[in-house]
């Protein structure tokens, strides 16, 4: 293993851009099929990774979305959390904020309560035993009507002290973010943090849209956004956070190989690029993956590396005292490291 190599495995991180549905590996498919009595299309987890194969979201999202199915008890959930926070403490992610798409459950009649019940059990339960804080994103589904997103929202209120904030998922093209303004709105004046995927595989018009109509403080994904000079320039002079995702991208087509991504020129134009893992569990690696394979791949040297991970924390929703420690921190293991 490279010095490199190494100071990436063992650098504490922060992750931004990760669905917890997406962490759903087949073994724990496959088990938890069998616990609930669901019936796959698959009889193996061999069969389950040979579907691992896709040529753009669309075909990811087909299956992300049978796999769900077998997501049905609190506990269910519980141990999906669980499972991705330790690996996450193998890591060393210190910080976790990640998604939920609770109208990926709640359409199929798994109550709104029994998700977030499992979720937040296992994330309080991941502070205590790894000490990794973390905060909760509620996604909605863009391929989805507005008044579903708004029927979301109201399940939400009840909540807002265990729902930090709202996102945009699933399909882009085709659903601009305006679609949801008026829901976006609303959420920010219930005190709701805004994000939203955009220009993934959407185009740069949808980074506008999301940081204009939306009103949104991070973009997830923001590939696209490269089209664009001028809006290169704002998401650099005001320090909005790109969460991106090497490996997504690339078993995605979004990008035909780790040396096309445009994380290392965004980053040299002074945006504040992050790097995490989406839905590890179908893409083939979790966070450190995604490191490894960027640096790689862009040829990426020790500053770049120690750049992306401070960002992980700057581009975090970590309160000023809660960052200023976890970047002192950061500091401190890269001065021993050098």
């Amino acid at each position: 293993m490279t010095d490199i190599a190494r100071f990436i495995d063992e650098m504490p991180k922060a992750e931004l851009h990760l669905h917890i549905e997406g962490t759903l590996e087949p073994e724990m498919m496959m088990a938890l099929a069998k616990r609930n009595g669901v019936e796959l299309a698959y009889g193996s987890v061999e069969e389950i990774r040979a579907a691992y194969e896709f040529s753009n979201l669309q075909d990811f999202l087909d299956l992300y979305y049978q796999g769900m199915s077998v997501l049905i008890t609190e506990q269910d959930f519980y141990d999906l959390t669980a499972a991705y926070l330790a690996k996450c403490a193998e890591q060393n992610v210190t910080h976790v904020e990640i998604f939920f798409d609770p109208q990926g459950h709640t359409e199929r009649g798994v109550a709104f309560e029994t998700a977030l019940d499992g979720i937040t059990r296992a994330l309080d339960a991941g502070e205590a035993e790894h000490g990794i804080s973390h905060k909760l994103i509620m996604c909605f589904l863009r391929h989805l009507s507005e008044e579903k997103a708004f029927e979301t929202l109201a399940q939400a209120m009840a909540y807002r002290n265990r729902i930090y904030g709202v996102g945009l998922d699933s399909s882009e093209v085709g659903h601009p973010p305006e679609k949801f303004e008026r829901v976006f709105k609303a959420a920010a004046e219930a005190g709701f943090v805004l994000v939203a995927h955009a220009g993934e595989e959407g185009p740069a018009d949808y980074v506008h849209g999301a940081l204009d109509a939306l009103s949104v403080v991070r973009i997830d994904h923001g590939n696209r956004a490269l089209d664009d000079p001028g809006l290169v320039k704002r998401l650099a002079d005001e320090q909005i956070a790109l969460t991106m995702c090497p490996l997504s991208n690339l078993r995605l087509c979004v990008i035909d190989r780790i040396s096309d991504h445009p994380a290392l020129t965004l980053l040299d134009a002074g945006v504040r690029v992050t790097i995490n893992s989406d839905d590890p569990s179908y893409f083939g690696g979790y966070v450190n993956e995604n490191y490894h394979a960027v640096q790689q791949g862009l040829e990426l040297g020790l500053d770049h590396i120690k750049t992306l991970a401070r960002n992980s924390y700057l581009g975090s929703f970590m309160s000023e005292g809660e960052r200023e420690a976890a970047l002192a921190k950061f500091d401190a293991f890269a001065a021993s490291a050098s």
